[in-house]
């Protein structure tokens, strides 16, 4: 593999990600032989600027502009966007661009549809290694989805080597917009989509509130959750699916409109409720109950979730931080570490993580020249 090689023969990568709540841009390193060791570093976000949030929140609402149109404006900005956060962290941290073997690149989905073999994220690999300076990895999930798999999650390697020291079985929950889970017993991962995270929830208190998010979760706790509605945004034949299984930011958002006649308290209270219900009806689809539950993503924060979540499923549910992860930059990481293992012709994805056929590589690389 081309790039430089750090302390002990290690790659030294850099990895970024807008996930689908948008709301920035997140950077990390890490260094890593690509397979069970790695090296974390620190990361940042960098938020979008608020046109372009903007412009992207709105085509996300608009599935058939995401799915068929050019966009090729919204692209470059997209790309351009995500190099200068890469370059801008590595400046900070005073990291040499030399230094860095690759960059892997997600970019930004904007419409994901497996069952149609179909996925886009925004991000030009060949712009994006010009105008950053290092060599590029990005189309992480494209091979998978053409292959038959669902094309996400896509972290579920990643938390397996972050979990290796670890007891089994762990669970590992991304809380968000979407959940996903990765389950670590014996043998490969097990990994899938829960449901809704914090996309329902914050695009409730945006709209009724023009809050970005439900803050520690304590609108959630002031309010009462409608037990007929939460039993009707049950009523899915989702949950009850086998995994492999993934989902779009706004797969659930027309169901969630019954929740519009509630108030804003009751509602949020509601939608949270939604959300651990999900997350708990994951349990119908692993081997054993795990005997811990590590969180990242922006619900870690959120109080209300992690309390209910813990009464549900009746183990310790804690921020990912407790076993000395840095849950605000898992995901930047992943795609650094899954980089590397692009460049090493080793798998992105299993069956038990996807649903792919057979282990399978993916990725597509880009020289700076």
């Amino acid at each position: 593999m081309d790039g430089q090689k750090g302390a002990g023969g290690l790659t030294l990568a850099a990895g970024a990600i807008s996930g689908t709540s948008m709301d920035g841009i997140d950077v990390s390193i890490v260094e890593t032989d690509g397979r069970q060791i790695v090296r974390p570093g620190p990361g940042r976000t960098y938020p979008y600027a608020p046109a372009l949030r903007a412009e992207l929140l709105d085509l996300i609402a608009d599935p058939a502009r995401a799915e068929h149109e050019p966009l090729a404006a919204l692209d470059e900005a997209v790309t351009d966007a995500h190099a200068d956060a890469v370059a801008a962290f590595l400046s900070e941290q005073g990291i040499a661009r030399e230094r860095v073997a690759l960059a892997g690149l997600h970019g930004q989905t904007v419409y994901h549809r497996p069952e149609r073999r179909f996925t886009r994220q925004l991000l030009i690999g060949d712009r994006a290694a010009r105008r950053l300076g290092v060599d590029v990895v990005n189309r992480f999930r494209h091979a998978d989805v053409a292959a038959g798999g669902e094309g996400a999650p896509f972290a579920p390697l990643y938390h397996a080597a972050l979990a290796a020291a670890l007891p089994r079985p762990t669970m590992i929950l991304n809380w968000g917009g979407v959940g996903n889970v990765t389950y670590v017993g014996d043998g490969d991962p097990i990994a899938f989509d829960t449901g809704p995270a914090s996309a329902l929830l914050d695009d409730w208190m945006l709209r009724k509130r023009g809050l970005p998010f439900d803050e520690g979760g304590r609108v959630a706790a002031a309010g009462r959750v409608d037990a007929a509605i939460l039993a009707a945004l049950m009523d899915n034949p989702f949950f009850d699916r086998p995994p492999p299984k993934s989902l779009d930011r706004n797969d659930f958002h027309r169901r969630a409109q019954i929740v519009e006649g509630l108030g804003v308290e009751d509602g949020a209270a509601t939608l949270a409720a939604f959300t651990v219900a999900a997350t708990a009806a994951a349990l119908k689809h692993v081997p054993a109950a795990p005997t811990r539950w590590l969180v990242t993503g922006g619900g870690r924060l959120n109080a209300t979730l992690m309390a209910r979540l813990a009464a549900a499923v009746g183990v310790p549910v804690e921020p990912v931080e407790a076993a000395g992860w840095n849950g605000d930059f898992i995901e930047a990481q992943c795609f650094a570490y899954l980089a590397v293992r692009s460049r090493l012709g080793l798998p992105l994805s299993v069956p038990t993580t996807t649903g792919v056929p057979a282990p399978m590589t993916g990725g597509e690389f880009h020289r700076a020249r």
